[in-house]
Protein backbone atom coordinates (compact mmCIF):
# COMPACT_ATOMS: atom_id res chain seq x y z
CA UNK A 1 0.00 0.00 0.00
CA UNK A 2 1.12 3.66 -0.42
CA UNK A 3 1.07 6.43 0.60
CA UNK A 4 -1.49 7.64 -1.37
CA UNK A 5 -3.92 4.58 -0.08
CA UNK A 6 -4.00 5.55 3.67
CA UNK A 7 -7.39 6.60 3.47
CA UNK A 8 -9.57 7.77 7.01
CA UNK A 9 -10.16 4.16 8.75
CA UNK A 10 -7.21 2.62 7.46
CA UNK A 11 -4.96 0.88 10.14
CA UNK A 12 -1.25 1.59 9.65
CA UNK A 13 1.63 0.62 12.12
CA UNK A 14 4.20 3.54 12.89
CA UNK A 15 6.31 4.09 15.99
CA UNK A 16 6.24 0.73 17.07
CA UNK A 17 2.17 0.51 17.26
CA UNK A 18 -0.72 0.65 15.56
CA UNK A 19 -2.85 3.98 14.43
CA UNK A 20 -6.09 4.83 12.89
CA UNK A 21 -6.22 7.16 10.39
CA UNK A 22 -8.24 10.22 10.57
CA UNK A 23 -9.90 13.20 8.36
CA UNK A 24 -7.59 15.55 7.58
CA UNK A 25 -4.64 13.40 6.18
CA UNK A 26 -3.07 13.87 2.89
CA UNK A 27 -0.39 12.14 0.65
CA UNK A 28 2.61 13.33 2.92
CA UNK A 29 1.17 13.79 6.54
CA UNK A 30 -0.97 11.38 8.08
CA UNK A 31 -3.42 12.57 10.74
CA UNK A 32 -3.63 9.73 13.19
CA UNK A 33 -4.47 8.32 17.17
CA UNK A 34 -3.38 5.13 18.64
CA UNK A 35 -6.06 1.75 18.02
CA UNK A 36 -6.31 1.80 21.88
CA UNK A 37 -5.95 4.98 22.73
CA UNK A 38 -8.47 8.27 22.75
CA UNK A 39 -8.70 11.63 21.13
CA UNK A 40 -6.61 14.02 23.25
CA UNK A 41 -3.69 10.91 21.89
CA UNK A 42 -3.71 12.42 18.10
CA UNK A 43 -0.71 13.01 16.36
CA UNK A 44 0.74 13.45 12.91
CA UNK A 45 2.52 11.60 11.16
CA UNK A 46 5.17 13.00 8.24
CA UNK A 47 5.76 9.99 6.08
CA UNK A 48 9.21 11.50 4.67
CA UNK A 49 10.54 12.36 8.14
CA UNK A 50 9.92 8.89 9.96
CA UNK A 51 13.09 6.73 11.11
CA UNK A 52 10.68 4.05 10.18
CA UNK A 53 8.55 3.90 6.60
CA UNK A 54 4.65 3.75 7.79
CA UNK A 55 2.91 0.78 6.60
CA UNK A 56 -0.24 -1.20 6.93
CA UNK A 57 -1.06 -2.74 10.50
CA UNK A 58 -0.74 -6.47 10.08
CA UNK A 59 -1.66 -8.72 12.52
CA UNK A 60 -0.49 -13.04 12.67
CA UNK A 61 -3.59 -15.58 11.89
CA UNK A 62 -4.08 -17.17 15.12
CA UNK A 63 -1.91 -20.61 15.83
CA UNK A 64 -3.06 -23.99 17.02
CA UNK A 65 -1.01 -23.64 20.32
CA UNK A 66 -3.67 -20.62 21.15
CA UNK A 67 -6.80 -22.99 20.67
CA UNK A 68 -9.00 -22.42 23.38
CA UNK A 69 -12.54 -22.52 24.57
CA UNK A 70 -15.93 -21.01 22.62
CA UNK A 71 -16.50 -18.86 26.22
CA UNK A 72 -12.41 -17.65 25.86
CA UNK A 73 -13.12 -16.71 22.19
CA UNK A 74 -16.30 -14.94 22.80
CA UNK A 75 -14.39 -13.70 25.94
CA UNK A 76 -11.75 -12.12 24.18
CA UNK A 77 -13.68 -11.01 21.21
CA UNK A 78 -15.89 -8.29 23.43
CA UNK A 79 -12.78 -7.30 25.36
CA UNK A 80 -11.44 -6.41 21.46
CA UNK A 81 -14.94 -4.38 20.72
CA UNK A 82 -14.67 -2.35 24.21
CA UNK A 83 -11.16 -1.82 23.89
CA UNK A 84 -12.07 -0.05 19.95
CA UNK A 85 -15.05 1.29 21.21
CA UNK A 86 -12.99 3.00 24.02
CA UNK A 87 -10.52 4.06 21.37
CA UNK A 88 -11.71 4.70 17.90
CA UNK A 89 -15.64 5.46 18.71
CA UNK A 90 -16.45 8.55 19.55
CA UNK A 91 -18.57 8.14 22.71
CA UNK A 92 -16.10 6.30 26.05
CA UNK A 93 -19.43 5.54 27.20
CA UNK A 94 -20.56 3.14 25.06
CA UNK A 95 -18.61 -0.14 26.45
CA UNK A 96 -20.66 1.10 29.94
CA UNK A 97 -23.94 1.08 28.67
CA UNK A 98 -26.52 -2.02 28.57
CA UNK A 99 -28.89 -0.53 26.13
CA UNK A 100 -28.48 0.23 22.42
CA UNK A 101 -29.77 3.99 21.84
CA UNK A 102 -31.59 4.97 18.93
CA UNK A 103 -30.49 7.87 16.31
CA UNK A 104 -32.33 10.34 18.11
CA UNK A 105 -31.14 9.60 21.65
CA UNK A 106 -28.02 10.59 20.86
CA UNK A 107 -28.85 14.40 20.17
CA UNK A 108 -28.99 15.56 23.39
CA UNK A 109 -25.57 13.82 24.04
CA UNK A 110 -23.66 15.30 20.73
CA UNK A 111 -25.54 18.82 21.93
CA UNK A 112 -24.38 18.33 25.46
CA UNK A 113 -20.83 17.69 24.20
CA UNK A 114 -20.60 20.87 22.48
CA UNK A 115 -21.32 22.77 25.80
CA UNK A 116 -18.45 24.32 28.27
CA UNK A 117 -20.82 24.36 30.96
CA UNK A 118 -23.57 21.74 29.93
CA UNK A 119 -27.23 23.40 30.50
CA UNK A 120 -29.44 21.43 28.52
CA UNK A 121 -33.58 21.26 28.00
CA UNK A 122 -34.26 17.37 26.95
CA UNK A 123 -38.28 18.44 26.07
CA UNK A 124 -39.32 15.49 23.84
CA UNK A 125 -42.58 14.02 24.05
CA UNK A 126 -43.60 11.52 27.10
CA UNK A 127 -42.27 7.74 26.46
CA UNK A 128 -39.59 8.34 23.81
CA UNK A 129 -36.34 7.93 26.16
CA UNK A 130 -35.87 11.06 28.11
CA UNK A 131 -34.31 8.65 31.05
CA UNK A 132 -32.16 7.18 28.28
CA UNK A 133 -31.38 10.76 27.21
CA UNK A 134 -30.33 12.34 30.01
CA UNK A 135 -28.32 9.20 31.36
CA UNK A 136 -26.23 8.79 28.67
CA UNK A 137 -24.93 12.68 28.88
CA UNK A 138 -24.13 11.62 32.69
CA UNK A 139 -22.37 8.38 31.95
CA UNK A 140 -20.36 9.91 28.84
CA UNK A 141 -19.33 13.08 30.95
CA UNK A 142 -18.41 10.61 33.81
CA UNK A 143 -16.07 8.29 31.68
CA UNK A 144 -14.56 11.26 30.22
CA UNK A 145 -13.57 12.25 33.61
CA UNK A 146 -15.38 15.71 33.47
CA UNK A 147 -17.71 15.17 36.69
CA UNK A 148 -17.28 12.54 39.62
CA UNK A 149 -21.06 13.36 40.97
CA UNK A 150 -24.36 13.71 40.13
CA UNK A 151 -27.86 14.15 41.33
CA UNK A 152 -31.25 13.79 39.75
CA UNK A 153 -33.94 15.68 41.11
CA UNK A 154 -37.32 13.80 40.29
CA UNK A 155 -40.67 13.71 41.17
CA UNK A 156 -41.32 11.06 44.32
CA UNK A 157 -43.08 8.07 41.86
CA UNK A 158 -40.21 8.38 39.84
CA UNK A 159 -37.68 8.24 42.03
CA UNK A 160 -37.61 4.06 42.13
CA UNK A 161 -37.18 3.82 38.04
CA UNK A 162 -34.50 6.37 38.20
CA UNK A 163 -32.20 4.28 40.51
CA UNK A 164 -33.31 0.92 38.66
CA UNK A 165 -33.00 2.30 35.01
CA UNK A 166 -29.38 4.07 36.17
CA UNK A 167 -28.07 0.75 37.99
CA UNK A 168 -29.45 -1.91 34.85
CA UNK A 169 -28.82 0.26 31.94
CA UNK A 170 -25.76 2.45 32.85
CA UNK A 171 -23.93 0.11 35.55
CA UNK A 172 -24.44 3.42 38.14
CA UNK A 173 -25.62 2.61 41.70
CA UNK A 174 -27.32 5.84 42.67
CA UNK A 175 -28.59 6.22 46.36
CA UNK A 176 -32.66 6.93 46.50
CA UNK A 177 -32.83 10.04 48.65
CA UNK A 178 -36.89 10.57 49.34
CA UNK A 179 -38.52 12.46 52.63
CA UNK A 180 -39.03 9.31 54.13
CA UNK A 181 -35.74 7.50 53.91
CA UNK A 182 -33.38 10.57 54.24
CA UNK A 183 -32.70 10.52 57.89
CA UNK A 184 -32.09 6.13 57.77
CA UNK A 185 -29.60 7.72 55.10
CA UNK A 186 -28.25 10.33 57.47
CA UNK A 187 -27.90 8.37 61.07
CA UNK A 188 -25.26 6.30 59.25
CA UNK A 189 -23.20 9.21 58.32
CA UNK A 190 -20.15 10.52 60.40
CA UNK A 191 -20.94 14.02 62.61
CA UNK A 192 -21.19 16.99 59.81
CA UNK A 193 -21.21 14.79 57.09
CA UNK A 194 -24.37 14.85 54.12
CA UNK A 195 -25.84 12.71 52.36
CA UNK A 196 -24.16 14.68 48.82
CA UNK A 197 -20.80 14.26 50.16
CA UNK A 198 -20.91 10.69 51.33
CA UNK A 199 -22.44 8.97 48.08
CA UNK A 200 -21.55 10.60 44.62
CA UNK A 201 -24.76 9.05 42.62
CA UNK A 202 -27.92 10.32 43.89
CA UNK A 203 -31.60 10.26 42.74
CA UNK A 204 -33.12 12.85 45.27
CA UNK A 205 -37.41 13.13 45.18
CA UNK A 206 -38.22 16.96 44.89
CA UNK A 207 -40.67 16.89 48.20
CA UNK A 208 -37.23 15.98 49.96
CA UNK A 209 -35.25 18.83 47.69
CA UNK A 210 -38.06 21.64 48.62
CA UNK A 211 -37.90 21.13 51.99
CA UNK A 212 -37.30 24.12 54.30
CA UNK A 213 -34.32 22.04 56.13
CA UNK A 214 -32.93 20.78 53.11
CA UNK A 215 -32.76 24.27 51.46
CA UNK A 216 -31.07 25.27 54.28
CA UNK A 217 -28.17 22.98 53.42
CA UNK A 218 -28.16 23.79 49.65
CA UNK A 219 -24.67 24.17 49.35
CA UNK A 220 -24.06 20.38 49.81
CA UNK A 221 -25.04 20.05 46.06
CA UNK A 222 -22.86 22.74 45.06
CA UNK A 223 -19.93 21.11 42.37
CA UNK A 224 -22.47 18.44 41.84
CA UNK A 225 -23.92 17.66 38.23
CA UNK A 226 -27.57 17.52 38.14
CA UNK A 227 -30.49 16.48 35.90
CA UNK A 228 -34.11 17.56 36.97
CA UNK A 229 -37.41 15.92 35.58
CA UNK A 230 -39.86 18.04 35.69
CA UNK A 231 -43.40 16.84 36.96
CA UNK A 232 -45.79 15.77 34.51
CA UNK A 233 -42.69 15.34 31.58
Amino acid sequence: MTSAQFSPGSLVRARGREWIVLNGSDADVLRVRPVSGSEEDQTLLHLGLEPEPVTEATFPPPTLKQTASHGAATLLRDALLLSLRRGAGPFRAAGQIAVEPRAYQLVPLLMALKLDVVRLLVADDVGVGKTIEAALIARELLDRGDITRFAVLCPPHLVDQWTTELEARFHLRAVPVTAHGAARLERDLPVGDSIFHAHPFTVVSLDYIKSEATRRSAPCLNGRSAIQELPGG
